[in-house]
């Protein structure tokens, strides 16, 4: 009796969720557990039970349950059992989600990399950096900050920061860590990853191997009004093409990263519904269709799956950066990098430094004026590929930040007036951590 009425709970309970969730969400649930799960583990190093208590620990996703494969390197999750998603793990690639055509046997190109020990202390080389203090730096009112986006305020729910870690004048002033994360960690930087590939186009730009003014080359808006879109457009989000970027139900954009093989196409495939270079919209899609697009622009994928790490990330000593790709080998330019905080941090050094790392020159001084322009209709929030303040949105921030964003607050800020980098990684943004607060103090520690 009692065996029948636990089966008959557990019957109920699943009936239950797929109401609550209707069917087709439940393979976003299980693809995202998996995903996340395969990318921590194999990716990151982390633990299974670490990413369950942590970066899966939230709802629906973690309804799901997940099967680790430690010699096959592969996640499969389900929830109850329905819809079963798997994610491998493919050496310098990263973790992708497959479905049933793909070919875990098949040979992929692996990108080459170069790893230079240099005997310099950080950010330029390997080396514990010099004990540097500064006369005009208040360490109390940084410290303050610090613990201030570590708290749990009474009333409220912890912040979720993870790291926090803040340069001035390439000297880090303060770094912390969440318990179970350290200076080694690599972190998941979400949508950060659309700033990495506006900077691998700003490469291009700088080595006169494209001009970000042309017309986009895509042949299927040849003949329509489409044809009318260029690759500007395109990194200031401001194409006019349909797009849903809604996480909470399925969407162009949770489609995009759960269901295609080649998330380079959704966004091609959209109509018009608006003018170009008039209608801002925050779109994935746009993001990962400039992955491809860069892609066309290679003889050979494995010059693509080079470039980046050869003529960028390298070459800065972000040796720790990988950025994943679909299942067709294209990089999802929208939401799948890892770095370490220290490296994620030279991504914003090297933007503070207008594209010169230290002596070498990544991009052109003129990218970062580039980048940091407003984008119309966007209220002075967006650039290309970046997040500005150019509007005073944080109001008690200089209006020369502009940052890489990514989904749950991961950050990197740069301050040019202030000469400062400020990293943030956490497990929740803005309904959290008040980042005016957060930003605003650290700007008044420097006099």
């Amino acid at each position: 009796m009692k065996k029948v009425l636990k089966i008959t709970v557990i019957i109920i309970a699943i009936l239950a969720i797929v109401v609550a969730f209707n069917y087709s969400r439940l393979n976003i649930i299980s693809g995202y557990s998996a995903k996340n799960m395969s990318s921590s583990v194999f990716v990151a190093g982390r633990t299974v039970a670490f990413t369950d208590s942590t970066d899966n620990n939230f709802g629906p996703v973690n309804i799901a349950e997940d099967v680790v494969d430690e010699k096959q390197k592969t996640v499969t999750a389900s929830v109850y059992g329905l819809m079963e998603r798997k994610a491998v793990w493919r050496k310098g690639l990263g973790s992708v989600l497959i479905d049933e055509d793909y070919d875990v046997k098949q040979e992929t190109p692996v990108p080459s990399r170069t790893k230079i020990a240099r005997m310099t202390p950080y950010p330029y080389g390997n080396m514990k950096q010099k004990d540097t203090t500064f006369a005009n730096v208040d360490y109390t009112k940084i410290k303050n900050a610090v613990n201030y986006a570590f708290s749990k305020e009474e009333g409220e729910d912890t912040k979720k920061t993870r790291v926090v870690l803040i340069l001035y004048k390439d000297q880090i002033i303060a770094e912390q860590y969440a318990d179970g994360l350290n200076k080694d960690s690599k972190l998941l930087g979400w949508s950060m990853t659309k700033s990495l590939v506006s900077t691998m186009y700003g490469v291009l730009q700088y080595q006169g191997k494209i001009n970000v003014w042309d017309k986009a080359p895509i042949d299927a808006w040849k003949n329509d009004e489409r044809s009318a879109i260029t690759i500007h457009n395109l990194l200031q989000m401001n194409s006019g093409l349909e797009w849903e970027e809604d996480y909470s139900k399925i969407s162009d954009v949770t489609k995009m990263l759960f269901l295609e093989r080649d998330m380079t196409k959704p966004q091609i495939e959209k109509s018009l519904v608006g003018k170009p270079n008039e209608t801002w919209y925050y779109s994935s899609g746009t993001s990962n269709l400039l992955s491809g697009i860069l892609r066309k622009q290679f003889k050979r994928h494995q010059d693509y799956l080079d470039f980046p790490y050869r003529e960028f990330i390298d070459k800065i000593g972000m040796h720790s950066m990988l950025i994943e790709a679909d299942m067709v080998g294209n990089y999802v330019g929208s939401s799948y990098s890892w770095a370490t905080p220290r490296d994620w941090a030279k991504f914003g050094l090297l933007y503070l430094h207008r594209g010169d790392w230290n002596g070498t020159r990544i991009f052109d001084d003129s990218w970062v004026d580039y980048i940091t322009k407003p984008t119309p209709t966007s209220n002075g929030r967006y650039g290309a590929h970046f997040w500005l303040n150019d509007g005073g949105f944080l109001p008690d921030v200089p209006k020369d930040m502009y940052s890489a964003n990514g989904y749950q607050g991961q950050r990197v800020y740069i301050i040019p007036s202030k000469d400062l980098v400020v990293v943030r990684f956490g497990l929740a943004a803005d309904e959290a951590i008040d980042f005016n607060t957060f930003l605003s103090e650290i700007c008044k520690a420097i006099e």
